[in-house]
């Protein structure tokens, strides 16, 4: 179902059941998978490839050149998974470097007006409220949840299952499972209602939370921090998936600056 104001380049590849609402525009490299729904006026350009049953609403843009001085408009790529939202007025570019990728996985939900940079990297089931900007280069791993407004320096790195509070200014990487919020950004908290809900055990949970006080709050350096965990903290998969995370801290550093991060222990947790 292709509406005939849309225009859709003869050479793009559009799966069966796709639906391409009036005035969208589809480039020549462009591919759509199979049940995607493509809204009114939307650009998807560049060599962009997007899986199946996605909704992309009015106005979204994906796959346009970066806001990138460096870019001359060599060969780069947009990769979109399966079963996302896109919402109104999204913005996703392609990568700034040849055959470089900005990538976005399957089953998160971007609110209106996102912007995704070039050379980002987002996870998947990631929630990312509206006007949320994430500069170049920016990873963010699964099951992350993002306030509104919230804004992200280049080469940082969100943490799997943290939340960051809306209007947060990021310009450190952030640790998995936190919760974190404020300009200058702090650690607030574990976010063990996520866990729980991914069926992570109490165990892992407070695991976790002792990792991450004595990260937050012992004073210690981040290599003393690691040891610290290593030494004292039970080296469940969560843990040990935070402390890779720490260690694979390097350009913008780790958010280690925290107050309430030694939230009660019990059942609730």
């Amino acid at each position: 179902m292709i509406h005939p104001t849309a225009v859709v380049h003869p050479k793009a590849n559009i799966g069966e059941g796709v639906n391409i609402g009036p005035f969208s525009v589809i480039g020549e490299n462009v591919t759509i998978g199979e049940g995607t729904e493509v809204m009114s006026s939307v650009i998807i350009d560049g060599w962009t490839t997007i899986g199946k049953n996605n909704r992309i609403y009015h106005g979204a843009s994906i796959g346009l050149a970066p806001q990138d001085f460096s870019y001359k408009g060599q060969r780069a790529f947009v990769e979109i998974g399966d079963n996302n939202d896109i919402r109104e007025y999204v913005t996703i570019h392609r990568a700034a470097n040849e055959d470089g990728l900005t990538y976005v996985g399957s089953d998160n939900l971007l609110m209106a007006y996102v912007h995704v940079a070039h050379n980002c990297h987002v996870g998947n089931q990631v929630t990312i409220a509206n006007y949320a900007g994430m500069a170049g280069h920016t990873v963010v791993e699964d099951q992350a949840v993002l306030g509104g407004l919230v804004g992200i320096h280049q080469h940082t790195r969100i943490g799997r299952l943290c939340m960051i509070g809306g209007c947060s200014k990021i310009n450190k990487d952030i640790p998995p499972f936190s919760i974190v919020d404020g300009n200058p950004c702090r650690i607030f908290g574990m976010n063990f209602r996520g866990m729980r809900r991914r069926g992570i055990d109490q165990k892992s949970r407070l695991a976790v939370q002792t990792a991450i006080t004595i990260l937050g709050s012992r004073g210690l350096n981040i290599d003393e921090a690691v040891e610290t965990i290593l030494r004292e903290v039970e080296q469940t998969p969560e843990v040990v998936h935070l402390v890779e995370f720490i260690k694979g801290s390097s350009r913008m550093g780790i958010l280690n600056k925290g107050c309430g991060v030694g939230i009660r222990a019990g059942e609730n947790n």
